[in-house]
């Protein structure tokens, strides 16, 4: 429970930078000492805006998380999941499909089951369903285009058909949770006897824990959005998108680099379905919620490097497919 001074003297310095910056924007713009660009000040507006769009989500899964450590045993999730690796991945995707979360809260969910024992292959198929498919995106995915039950359904079908492929392909790449070491012994030790207050107690101990742990990564992961955001051109991308290939690649670009909230991202997509083509919006709405660059850095803080970058390839690599071959069929 204890977390190491080294971690705390990064959390600290995080939490003061994050300080300075909001002090420095603060002041004057026209304070002769300080000449900052107008694009700082836009920068900080939009990495407010999306630590502000985050933090209720993190908090909402850190505190699930907490719950899933004291309140759930190793064996009562055995029960739960279908011995059959095909039937579990079913069941993470349908069970994701159906919990609304954001991409960023849903992280410290999943790395919390999967450290209770959940296989790493289920894990990763409510990992990318629950941002993607719950009820409130599908939703507000059909408000934004204006009624248009059409693009809802299309970002729900091939988001699941998705979800499932790369849930797959993590089963047979995979054996071991691929949990960095430290994530791996927090299950230990926990004494389930214990009276219900003390539980509750301790379950807010671990999501105080896990906040600290998720909001360094997030913190990084939205500041280099808002940089992102800011100084790379969007018409430079707009340009490079001509065709119905390089278009979908431009959106799935925007979408990571973006790093939407996945109750939001829709609103955004459909301002540009006068500029590129349907399944190039589908890219932009179907990737985002699955990957995007402030996801991950928080899963860099969960998962070893190597399976972060591998993740990343593999949902980028069956998306890009996916959506291309909608496209070529229809």
């Amino acid at each position: 429970m204890k977390r190491n001074l080294s971690s705390l003297t990064i959390d600290s310095c995080l939490l003061l930078l994050f300080a300075a910056v909001v002090c420095l924007v603060s002041l004057n713009p026209n304070n002769s000492v300080f000449q900052i660009p107008d694009s700082f000040y836009q920068m900080n507006t939009i990495f407010l805006s999306i630590l502000i769009e985050a933090l209720p989500f993190v908090l909402i899964g850190v505190l699930i998380a907490g719950f899933i450590q004291m309140f759930i045993t190793e064996n009562q999730l055995k029960r739960w999941i279908p011995k059959n690796k095909y039937a579990a991945i079913l069941m993470s995707c349908v069970v994701g499909a159906l919990f609304p979360a954001c991409e960023c809260g849903i992280v410290p969910i999943v790395r919390r089951l999967i450290a209770k024992g959940v296989p790493l292959f289920a894990g990763i198929g409510f990992l990318l369903t629950g941002p993607l498919i719950n009820p409130i995106v599908i939703f507000s995915t059909y408000m934004a285009f204006g009624n248009d039950l059409e693009i809802a359904l299309l970002r729900m079908g091939i988001g699941f058909i998705v979800a499932l492929i790369i849930a797959f392909i993590i089963s047979l790449l995979y054996r071991t949770n691929q949990l960095k070491q430290e994530a791996v012994h927090t299950t230990t030790q926990i004494n389930y006897e214990t009276s219900l207050l003390t539980k509750a107690r301790k379950t807010l101990l671990h999501a105080v824990d896990e906040f600290f742990d998720m909001g360094k990564y997030l913190i990084i992961g939205a500041f280099l959005a808002a940089f992102v955001q800011v100084y790379v051109s969007t018409k430079l991308l707009v340009s490079i998108g001509d065709g119905p290939f390089t278009s979908l690649f431009v959106m799935m670009g925007l979408a990571y680099f973006l790093s939407l909230c996945s109750e939001a991202d829709a609103f955004i997509g459909s301002s540009f379905s006068n500029i590129f083509p349907k399944g190039a919006i589908l890219g932009f709405l179907v990737y985002g919620p699955m990957i995007d660059l402030k996801n991950t850095f928080m899963m860099l803080s969960v998962f070893k490097a190597r399976f972060v970058f591998a993740f990343v390839m593999i949902v980028t690599v069956i998306v890009f497919i996916s959506i291309s071959c909608w496209q070529l069929l229809f």
